[in-house]
């Protein structure tokens, strides 16, 4: 019987190990999650707009710049889109 109840130890041991172990593995992530968000600097203003196309422009060649602009990270994902999709219905 003491060879089964070493075993239970064992096994209790080794749960609550793992348990604190992924309890402080999650306050450590939160931690650095919120030393980047303090660490980086708040948008100071929106960025603006790319300037609106000229008559007649290259559809492609205006895709081509806003694909840059966003890549660049001058333009959010939802910018972009919306400026896609203006760009696509004009054309």
């Amino acid at each position: 019987m003491s060879l089964f109840r070493t075993a239970v130890r064992a096994s209790v041991a080794t749960r609550v190990a793992g348990n604190v172990h992924r309890r402080q593995q999650r306050r450590w992530a939160a931690e650095d999650q919120q030393a980047q968000q303090v660490a980086q600097p708040a948008p100071a203003a929106a960025a603006p707009a790319p300037p609106a196309p000229a008559p007649g422009g290259d559809m492609l060649q205006q895709l081509a710049q806003l694909g840059q602009l966003r890549d660049s990270g001058v333009l959010t994902e939802a910018e972009f889109e919306a400026q896609k999709a203006r760009i696509l219905a004009a054309g």
